[in-house]
């Protein structure tokens, strides 16, 4: 509840105040390099926190520039939402620095408010209010008129394809709804920099989808996006740059290719309709690839890691076709979440209970 409480103060005060100076700062970290702040939304800088005996954050760096989706990647208990609260003047490091847009969060945490919107991974909206009604609060507690906050709350409603339900409490929307009414809440006061913590755990397919089209949107018109997720698809999807968080540590970081490349090749997967042709389309696969296929005999199936990807899915698939060979399924393979995790630090990703006790 206490979380609850303060996602509506940040909300609150989302008033789009002016920039920072430009300054420049040079970090210990490979990860931050010499910038002008004027280029930089978000600089972390050897921040850690510690509740009780648990360590969160051990000396995180971080920057990420204007105008983009920045992924923080990584499972449960990792660290994610705890650097997103702390940027979000919800909770003060312990030791290091951080600054958003030029401010600091210690420092001058309601300037940093003015500049920011926030989306938790649960709804900060009530329940008893229609969506209409919720948008207005949010846009008069950030300072707004009721005329200007009448207006912005249709605009978004609008935005969000929640005009219909306007006037519906939001106790009866969807939770796709909920979270499409909780981001446009966040983004009354046109906040330069979102933070969006995992906004969508819990929504299906379609709905996930929908999110990610908006805050496609968001970005293109200007927004600097921090998101939070657990899911490497939604990365890949939406960030331009992405930062693994393992243990309250940034294990690596770069573009999603730079990331794929790191944590290891593609493969090209082969399902043959008969089990008679696993052994020739094993075959096809070694020589195709030069490496040594893993074969699934309880699924028909078998797998071969390639560095030349399209290429080598080409050469299979002719070679598969001209043998005869039917197949429910040819295809390239990425890494999933749980091979990324398990080739950069050596163990599958696990969850934790730090940031709950928190």
């Amino acid at each position: 509840m206490e979380i609850q409480k303060w996602l509506v103060v940040v909300h609150a005060h989302n008033l789009g105040a002016t920039a920072g100076k430009p300054f420049g700062v040079r970090s210990r970290s490979p990860l931050v390099g010499w910038r002008a702040m004027s280029d930089i939304a978000i600089r972390v800088e050897g921040v850690s926190k510690q509740f009780g005996k648990t360590l969160a954050l051990e000396k995180i760096d971080l920057e990420i520039p204007r105008g983009i989706v920045f992924g923080l990647l990584g499972p449960n208990g990792s660290g994610k939402s705890t650097t997103v609260r702390i940027l979000a003047t919800l909770l003060q490091p312990d030791e290091g620095s951080a600054t958003v847009d030029g401010i600091d969060v210690v420092r001058h945490p309601a300037k940093v408010r003015e500049r920011i919107g926030l989306a938790g991974q649960y709804a900060a909206v009530d329940e008893y209010l229609t969506g209409h009604e919720n948008l207005v609060m949010f846009g008069r507690l950030s300072g707004m008129s009721k005329g200007d906050a009448r207006m912005r709350a249709g605009e978004l409603l609008a935005e969000f394809d929640l005009a219909d339900a306007a006037h519906r409490i939001s106790k009866t929307y969807s939770g796709g709804m909920r979270r499409r009414l909780d981001l446009a809440s966040s983004l009354m006061a046109r906040p330069r920099i979102l933070f969006l913590d995992e906004p969508t755990t819990g929504l299906d397919p379609r709905g996930r989808l929908s999110l990610w089209t908006i805050i496609q949107r968001l970005v293109t018109d200007g927004t600097t996006v921090l998101l939070t997720t657990q899911y490497l698809e939604e990365a890949d999807r939406l960030a331009q740059r992405i930062a693994v968080i393992d243990h309250g540590r940034v294990i690596a970081d770069g573009s999603p290719a730079e990331l794929k490349a790191r944590v290891g090749d593609e493969s090209v997967e082969v399902a043959v309709v008969r089990p008679a042709d696993l052994p020739a389309a094993t075959q096809i696969l070694a020589a195709a690839t030069s490496e040594e296929p893993i074969v699934d005999v309880e699924r028909s199936r078998v797998i071969a890691g390639v560095s030349d990807g399209a290429a080598a899915l080409a050469r299979v698939s002719a070679a598969i076709a001209e043998a005869g060979i039917a197949t429910d399924d040819l295809g390239l393979r990425r890494p999933t979440l749980d091979e990324v995790f398990l080739s950069l630090t050596g163990h599958v990703a696990e969850s934790s209970d730090a940031e709950e006790a928190e």
